[in-house]
């Protein structure tokens, strides 16, 4: 049945005009944005079955491939586009969030926007939010990539990194693949060697996060780890 078929209270445009996004499940959400289904299926349908093909996970939506979206029956080229373009915005939107106030103290903001860049990677980055005097955000920077295991990460470089941005302070950030946000010993070794070597330049590590699947991020600072 066609979504114009049923009743006017049940339409999810219709609610969201009258109880606003959140009354929304994903599924209508994203039926508001694909607009019409298939032959046979409604909008609501569809957008069923685009999130069956990610388990339910929007952040894997937001992170698949061009490619495989556009394969999947009733999203096509046009579509993929546009919900790339949407996810995209999402992004920018929490990063100019941070980047206008104090991001140190936004870590809802941040943990959002982390778990947007890092929880769906297949293999593990290792990146650096760089904050001015005022905690402000001067720049997220990729800073290492490694297997779906390890990465290594070299003070020194990060090191030459916060000189040539020339940082206050730094909010770290890795991403586990396993989906666990369970910091290793070797992540709490490596987060104090840092600490240490920036110190030497009068550069702040504020905070540490390991992002993993749905869990909330892990937050180093609020473990008492630094």
């Amino acid at each position: 049945m066609a979504i114009t078929d049923w009743p006017t209270n049940e339409r999810p445009r219709e609610r969201l005009l009258k109880q606003g996004a959140n009354a929304l499940s994903d599924a209508e959400l994203l039926a508001i944005f694909l607009r019409v289904g298939v032959r046979g299926k409604s909008a609501v349908d569809l957008a069923r079955e685009l999130l069956n093909q990610f388990d339910g996970n929007l952040g894997q939506l937001a992170e698949a491939p061009l490619a495989k979206l556009k394969r999947i029956p009733g999203i096509g080229a046009a579509k993929a586009a546009q919900l790339k373009a949407c996810f995209e915005l999402a992004r920018r939107a929490l990063g100019q969030e941070m980047a206008t106030g104090d991001t140190f103290a936004s870590p809802t903001a941040v943990r959002q926007w982390l778990k947007l860049q890092l929880a769906h990677r297949p293999h593990e980055v290792f990146l650096a939010l760089w904050l001015d005097a005022q905690n402000r955000l001067i720049c997220s920077e990729e800073l290492f990539r490694g297997t779906l295991t390890q990465t290594s990460v070299y003070p020194r470089e990060v090191v030459k990194a916060a000189l040539a941005h020339n940082a206050a302070a730094v909010i770290l950030a890795h991403n586990h693949p396993s989906g666990a946000c369970e910091p290793s010993r070797a992540d709490e070794v490596l987060t104090q060697s840092l600490k240490n070597a920036l110190a030497l330049i009068d550069v702040k590590l504020l905070d540490h996060f390991v992002v993993g699947g749905r869990a909330e991020a892990l937050s180093f600072a609020e473990r008492g780890l630094l």
